[in-house]
């Protein structure tokens, strides 16, 4: 390992970047992205502890099992966040539910949980009136100190880019974890104070109960630590026009042209359609019964 630190420090400071060490508990491995989900603790300039999904160097994560503790150094340049060197001081339970435990993230290929909730201009916006546009959908909120603010100018950058014939087949959705906080004015600044284009971006809010069975039926958590920052899995979800998940992007290290390039390919070449309306699921009421998709399939 420490040998690992050594060769990694060495090369970042050639790259004009410090590596920040941190502590944390695995909640879930992914090696077929090369990702895993960490419970971890503050990490000193940088974050404050909460539950987020990284990016990790795939040689790294042969061994690795959820409730593992490690030691890890993380990369954070340009906002992209890497794991490049990692430790396992331990094994034990996974982190309690209700606590850091987050629900598995909607599976590629299924049909998204529909929503209903309230854009920044009070119109009432569900997935099912999108229906022929490609939804980049993330989940922020204003008071963020971490990612969401880099995630969202990551999107904006992707709105700025997109060819002329794409911008009408494509939405941008931001759904907030923070809805007691987050009004419809108070996500428009949010916004816009990062340069988005709000003709074709909903930021949607809600009554909390409405919102928290959206969170859940996606998989992407919402649990507020004591200091009043809220854990949640850092994800992106593309979903095509006929409202179906096409792919999932964690964490933060997708760079704009890797997400211009997945628009382009699927949506550039994509004529809108529409499901069988037996396909079509019914509008959220704000209950939180689930909706039936295969969850359980990326959870096993």
């Amino acid at each position: 390992m420490k040998r690992l630190v050594v060769a990694t420090c060495l090369l970042l400071a050639s790259c004009g970047s410090t590596p920040h060490h941190g502590t944390g508990a695995i909640v879930e491995v992914r090696p077929e992205l090369a990702q895993i989900v960490l419970d971890h603790g503050e990490i000193a300039g940088l974050m404050p502890a909460m539950t987020m999904s990284f990016d990790v160097e795939p040689e790294l994560v042969a061994g690795l099992a959820p409730g593992d503790r490690v030691d890890f150094e993380l990369s954070a340049e340009a906002g992209r966040f890497r794991i490049v060197a990692l430790e396992k001081i331990g094994a034990g339970a996974l982190p309690a539910p209700g606590g850091a435990r987050l629900a598995a993230v909607m599976p590629d290929d299924d049909l998204a949980p529909p929503f209903a909730l309230t854009d920044q201009d009070g119109r009432s916006v569900t997935l099912e009136s999108l229906r022929g546009k490609w939804v980049l959908l993330d989940f922020v909120y204003t008071t963020c100190p971490g990612p969401c603010p880099v995630l969202t100018a990551r999107h904006v950058a992707v709105q700025k880019a997109l060819p002329g014939a794409l911008r009408p087949k494509v939405h941008f959705v931001s759904i907030s974890l923070d809805p007691a906080h987050d009004t419809p004015e108070t996500l428009r600044a949010y916004t816009e104070a990062r340069g988005a284009d709000l003709s074709s971006w909903s930021l949607l809010t809600g009554a909390p109960g409405a919102v928290g069975a959206v969170l859940e039926r996606y998989g992407v958590g919402s649990v507020r630590k004591p200091d009043g920052q809220i854990e949640h899995v850092v994800v992106t979800l593309l979903i095509d026009d006929r409202g179906r998940v096409a792919r999932r992007f964690f964490g933060l290290d997708h760079p704009t042209r890797e997400i211009l390039r997945e628009l382009e390919r699927r949506a550039g070449a994509a004529q809108p359609s529409t499901l069988p309306r037996a396909m079509v699921p019914p509008p959220s009421t704000g209950s939180s019964a689930p909706v039936t998709n295969s969850l359980s399939r990326l959870a096993r």
